[in-house]
């Protein structure tokens, strides 16, 4: 996986808990991030934490507390509390492939974090300090990508999460890998101290599910807004009429978000003046961009919908409610929700790297561009300028196609049948992330080529909005006259796109 880095923080102020969790909260835990507990959330987990206790010398039969895990739950649990915490975590630690990125990990500790301070996992205090002055330092777990179905929480991924907690296993300290006590001693943190119920409430939350398809949507909108952006600049670079656009058209076609694509590409398109010399109608991916790029918005704003009230909920089981009563037993594990959302993220993502292949198609064809050189070059045959690029947005593209499968109704039972039904979460919200940085390297690829196109013949920019994005796009790569390596110079327009504003106008990402 190909993670991008989120732009820089503006500000390092605490972030206190409990809170309901934005995406961009996410991505700020990437770096150090401080976090400040409520006195009020130390109380309610200490409460939590107290009625659990009595409940259980009670002889009440709390699962995972008292029995054994999953389809052993009829079975009774070693009778140490800290042997069983050894108990869960032990048999969890069997997960496979390469680690995940740092930025996954740590936003995945913050949002279990998030939900353990809500006060009803039953988790002691110390619990959530300790993860909250892990979240201040650079330490991360080192966590395997493969072992989770999304359902009963992301169990074996938290599992080597916790276990790096406790000096177990391995951790990075920045990004140097290294034995996790090492690594804990580095960033000035002692090893985690579990007891009892603390180990199960770690690991038995969608958390990871939570974390990526957080990180993706918080891609996809700045994806989404450059995908706006970049046609604009395509249509004005050719001289289209900007009518593709127009109100009227777009408030008959009566979708909100084509309404709203359509009033940012007009903002965009702004001053345009068209050359006249184009198709009485431009092919699909000009024309009908303002329908395209709506509907992507609308699925964003569904996904956003969906994965804040996951941000703002509690994954656990069993759950206690001291007021009243109660030890709630039920599927709050259960990541069916963000499934469905993360999976249409990456239908989202895939159609608008459709769109930015299909434009750099365009873009490259003498046929169809205006005139302009075929592959921009200067000296075509010469020099090949961007052929290469377009060759290797191809192949990005059909990996993107080739994994879009929905992986949210790909359940297989397991665990005994006790988990006959699971939505494969996890990976739905990972590959939404893995599409959310593949779809950045066609845009890269695609405002090369616009930055070329300008070198080779194309008209400057008329539309002021449409101008600045070139100049900048001119000013962080050079032309490709002569030949070169180019793999650096699409992630630095990558990079360039990723730091423009999110917030286009009459187009909200939210």
């Amino acid at each position: 996986m190909l993670l991008s880095a989120p732009p820089s923080p503006a500000s390092t102020a605490a972030l206190t808990l409990p809170a309901q969790l934005t995406p961009d909260d996410l991505e700020l835990a990437a770096a150090p991030l401080p976090i400040r507990i409520t006195p009020e959330a130390r109380e309610r987990a200490a409460a939590c934490q107290a009625f659990l206790a009595g409940r259980l010398d009670s002889g009440t039969t709390v699962y995972g507390a008292s029995t054994g895990f999953g389809p052993l739950v009829g079975y009774a649990g070693r009778a140490d509390a800290a042997e069983q915490c050894d108990n869960v975590l032990a048999h969890l630690s069997c997960g496979q492939g390469e680690d995940l990125p740092v930025p996954v990990v740590r936003a995945t500790l913050l949002v279990r974090l998030a939900s353990l301070a809500r006060g009803h996992s039953a988790v002691g205090p110390q619990v959530l300090d300790a993860l909250a002055a892990a979240l201040g330092t650079g330490f991360t777990p080192a966590v395997p990508r493969l072992g989770s179905v999304g359902a009963s929480g992301d169990l074996i991924p938290l599992a080597h999460a916790v276990q790096a907690l406790r000096g177990r296993g391995r951790a990075y300290v920045g990004d140097m890998a290294m034995p996790a006590a090492e690594a804990l001693d580095r960033a000035g943190l002692r090893p985690l101290v579990l007891d009892g119920r603390d180990a199960l409430a770690l690991v038995n939350g969608t958390s990871l599910t939570a974390a990526a398809a957080g990180l993706a949507l918080a891609r996809l909108r700045r994806a989404h807004a450059t995908a706006l952006r970049l046609t604009a600049l395509l249509a004005d670079l050719l001289g289209s009429a900007p009518g593709f656009a127009s109100a009227a058209l777009l408030d008959a076609f009566g979708h909100p978000d084509a309404v709203r694509a359509g009033a940012a590409l007009r903002a965009l398109l702004a001053g345009t003046v068209p050359t006249g010399r184009r198709p009485l109608q431009e092919p699909y991916s000009i024309r009908c961009a303002p329908q395209l790029l709506g509907a992507v918005g609308s699925s964003l704003r569904h996904a956003g919908e969906v994965v804040g009230h996951d941000l703002g909920g509690i994954s656990d089981n069993p759950l206690c409610f001291p007021e009243l009563d109660e030890i709630a037993h039920g599927g709050n594990f259960f990541g069916q929700p963000v499934a469905f959302a993360a999976d249409l993220l990456t239908l989202a993502a895939v159609q608008t790297g459709n769109l930015a292949e299909r434009q750099l198609d365009l873009l490259v064809d003498p046929h169809r561009n205006g005139g302009l050189h075929p592959m921009l070059a200067r000296e075509p045959g010469r020099q090949h300028a961007v052929q290469g690029v377009q060759i290797a947005a191809t192949a990005i593209l059909a990996q993107m196609r080739r994994t879009a499968t929905p992986a949210s109704v790909q359940s297989l039972p397991t665990n005994g049948h006790n988990q006959d039904v699971v939505p494969f979460g996890t990976q739905a919200a990972l590959n939404a992330l893995d599409q959310a940085d593949s779809l950045r390297l066609l845009h890269g690829s695609l405002a090369l080529a616009l930055r070329q196109a300008a070198h080779v013949g194309a008209r400057r920019p008329i539309a002021p909005a449409c101008a600045d994005l070139l100049d900048r796009l001119c000013d962080a790569i050079p032309p490709v006259d002569p030949d070169r390596p180019l793999d650096a110079d699409v992630r630095a327009a990558a990079d360039l796109l990723d730091g423009l504003p999110r917030e286009l106008p009459g187009c909200p990402t939210k």
